[in-house]
């Protein structure tokens, strides 16, 4: 990987991530791009475009959580020290990756590059997304009650990650594909649901009367 690309994204795109909210913090970039490059190795593909595309997907959230995907692309595009590393039709190709990365997209990705970021951006991890969920609820509806929060994340990971939900995975042999099954067994047994939902607004009453 090139060693000047890896330094300019470390030092100029990576931080743009401690603004967002806490389901788009900086792990959660370091994630996408290290399971990015590790699906491009595996497929023999070029590992900086997809770490390039990786630590840009979410940049546009600068601009809104509803149109982030398309302002990443953007962003992408607009961004001259990219020239550095990659041709024009290759920064193309990255920018439509991002735009194409979103779960809720009403199209599959337009290229390879933009299934990986995709693929890479669902890593499924149960308590996480739901721990995260809870979390994006109390961040953009304090105004909810307790049993509205617990409503809201529940009918969330339903349209979100439910058997006909919308989330889609883009490699069969992918080890989301596991993990996105267990999530489902556990939305299945509404009881454990509470207790994770419990902890994890619990969590946020602590941090208040610390």
């Amino acid at each position: 990987m090139n060693p000047e690309l890896r330094q300019y994204i470390e030092q100029e795109i990576i931080p743009r991530y401690d603004d967002f909210d806490f389901a788009h913090r900086r792990d959660h970039v370091l994630m996408v791009i290290r399971q990015s490059v590790e699906l491009a190795e595996r497929l023999e593909l070029d590992a900086d475009m997809a770490f390039a595309i990786a630590a840009y997907h979410d940049t546009g959230l600068s601009e809104g959580r509803e149109v982030h995907h398309l302002a990443s692309g953007r962003i992408i595009r607009e961004d001259q020290s990219l020239k550095r590393w990659f041709t024009e039709e290759q920064i193309e190709v990255m920018a439509q990756a991002a735009e194409d990365h979103r779960a809720s997209s009403g199209h599959p990705p337009r290229s390879i590059y933009g299934r990986i970021v995709a693929e890479a951006d669902r890593f499924i991890d149960p308590e996480t997304i739901v721990r995260r969920t809870v979390q994006y609820g109390l961040e953009h509806y304090p105004e909810f009650s307790r049993e509205e929060h617990f409503a809201r994340m529940l009918e969330h990971l339903h349209e979100k990650y439910g058997r006909g939900g919308y989330l889609k995975l883009w490699f069969e042999d992918s080890p989301n594909a596991a993990r996105l099954e267990r999530l489902r067994l556990m939305m299945d047994d509404e009881e454990l649901m509470r207790q994770l939902f419990d902890n994890f607004y619990s969590e946020k009453e602590s941090s208040e009367r610390s």
